[in-house]
């Protein structure tokens, strides 16, 4: 799990794909979803893979001439640590000077 606070882009990422965690969903798709832009998701997605919350794979084409397509899905890992991810973001946290912002 990594070991700091994820960006508010990541947990955009992780909230698009924590509710069809099973399926393989395209980079294209995630930023219509998202509203990232590609060089933003793309090294999102790709860091969430190297730390094993993603799994990605290459799907052949669709159709005759189409290019094969880069599809990512979470993986257990990934559920477990979007779920916290997500609800540690919700929760409201203490000023430091111990009043609530």
């Amino acid at each position: 799990m990594p070991a700091r606070r994820p960006s508010p882009q990541t947990l955009r990422v992780l909230a698009a794909l924590l509710p069809r965690a099973g399926d393989w969903r395209h980079g294209y798709d995630l930023i219509g979803e998202t509203g990232l832009a590609s060089g933003t998701l793309y090294p999102v997605l790709m860091r969430l893979a190297d730390q094993g919350l993603l799994e990605a794979t290459w799907q052949p084409p669709q159709r005759p001439g189409a290019p094969p397509r880069h599809a990512y899905r979470l993986t257990q890992a990934g559920v477990a640590y979007a779920l916290a991810a997500i609800a540690a973001a919700a929760a409201p946290r203490d000023d430091p000077g111990g009043v609530m912002a």
